[in-house]
């Protein structure tokens, strides 16, 4: 391994890679990566519908793998890149874990927990608390979901249209 270091643009291209691969599996195009030392240690993409798992986000595949990798559900001096503003859960998977640093692309006006609707991490009652950086990326962030959501609405359409026909 070199000594580069990789730029958080870096890993949130990654990040949406990943979330390519959410949209591919027709799940919400969101994506994660965790990493330390500059390495990859755990990877995600939403995978609530294929997995039938309310709790299979992006986030908190990306952590369950790290703490394999790890062999510890502390996961310290990690940074966890994602393209969307976590929710609650994810944000309380994040505090539990002790990531070092959050690092996300797009706001969630809607269930966005670092920030929009709530801030968990920084919550003063909150055992552990992170560096946070929002941002990074978030006009691609944002465009894979908007363009997601549109696709979405065009197929629903197609398929009312097409039922009234039958």
């Amino acid at each position: 391994m070199s000594d580069t270091e990789f730029t958080h643009e870096y890993w949130m291209q990654h990040a949406l890679t990943l979330a390519q691969r959410a949209w591919d599996e027709g799940e919400v195009p969101v994506g994660a990566v965790l990493v330390q030392d500059n390495r990859v240690i755990g990877e995600g993409w939403n995978r609530p519908i294929g997995r039938h798992d309310p709790t299979a986000h992006a986030e908190i595949m990306a952590l369950r793998q790290g703490g394999m990798v790890l062999q510890n559900y502390r996961l310290l001096n990690t940074t966890l890149y994602v393209t969307l503003e976590p929710c609650i859960m994810c944000a309380g998977a994040m505090v539990h874990s002790r990531i070092g640093t959050l690092v996300f692309g797009a706001r969630d006006a809607k269930t966005g927990a670092v920030g929009s609707l709530m801030n968990v991490p920084a919550h003063p009652g909150m055992n552990h608390h992170m560096q946070v950086i929002e941002g990074v990326l978030a006009p691609s962030c944002s465009a894979l979901l908007s363009d997601f959501f549109r696709v979405r609405r065009l197929e629903k359409k197609a398929q009312k249209e097409a039922s009234r026909k039958d």
